[in-house]
């Protein structure tokens, strides 16, 4: 059963921060709150947590799976990031934003889209994925915590546990942070296309597109 972590949504214990760090390091994977939904988070060299995932999403070789990072110099490591791209991440970013960018060498294959070669990146605005990516010291794979049969993300840790209980090994609950996954853009195209409007306004990206 899944190792279950109640965090203070505000002010989350380090202890438990540093535990969760633990798991993510260990090949775990864990559930975890962010400011648009929950999520699920691994450690992105670990392909048995891929596939884990991929089996719990029900996800395809074409599905875009999530780079979340601190700041944008380690979406630089990862993501090829021109002049115009970096003012749209700089005005977006930290946010409820995921973007779409080509992968650099420095991406695993098995991270990028199939066909496209792409990665997406973001940083969110929550104090439980910024204080485990400090204690992490790098980037957290992560896909919307969205199971197939259902309509809208799960945002209850008791329910997460419930039903995931079996499936990943830690939940993180950092109370309820809403059912609206984050707003996507595809920046890897001119003009930027909005794949999906979520949480994340658009006047940025539209404003930053003209």
């Amino acid at each position: 059963m899944a190792e279950y972590l109640e965090l203070h949504p505000l002010n989350p214990q380090p202890r438990l921060v540093r535990r969760a760090a633990e798991v993510v390091r260990a090949g775990g994977l864990i559930a975890y709150p962010t400011d648009s939904c929950y999520a699920l988070g691994w450690h992105m060299g670990d392909k048995h947590a891929l596939e884990r995932v991929r089996r719990i999403r029900q996800a395809d070789r074409h599905h875009h799976f999530t780079l979340v990072c601190a700041n944008l110099a380690q979406i630089g490591r990862f993501a090829r990031i021109e002049t115009w791209q970096f003012r749209m991440l700089r005005t977006c970013l930290p946010g409820p934003y995921t973007f779409l960018l080509r992968a650099t060498r420095a991406t695993p294959r098995r991270l990028q889209h199939e066909r496209r070669r792409t990665i997406g990146v973001r940083i969110p605005d929550h104090p439980v994925p910024r204080l485990l990516l400090a204690e992490l010291g790098e980037p957290l794979m992560s896909s919307t915590l969205l199971l197939p049969a259902d309509e809208r993300p799960l945002t209850a840790g008791r329910e997460i546990e419930t039903r995931l209980g079996h499936d990943i090994d830690a939940v993180l609950d950092g109370g309820d942070c809403g059912i609206e996954p984050t707003t996507v853009v595809d920046l890897s195209v001119t003009p930027p296309l909005i794949v999906r409007e979520g949480k994340g306004a658009l006047g940025p990206i539209m404003g930053r597109a003209l």
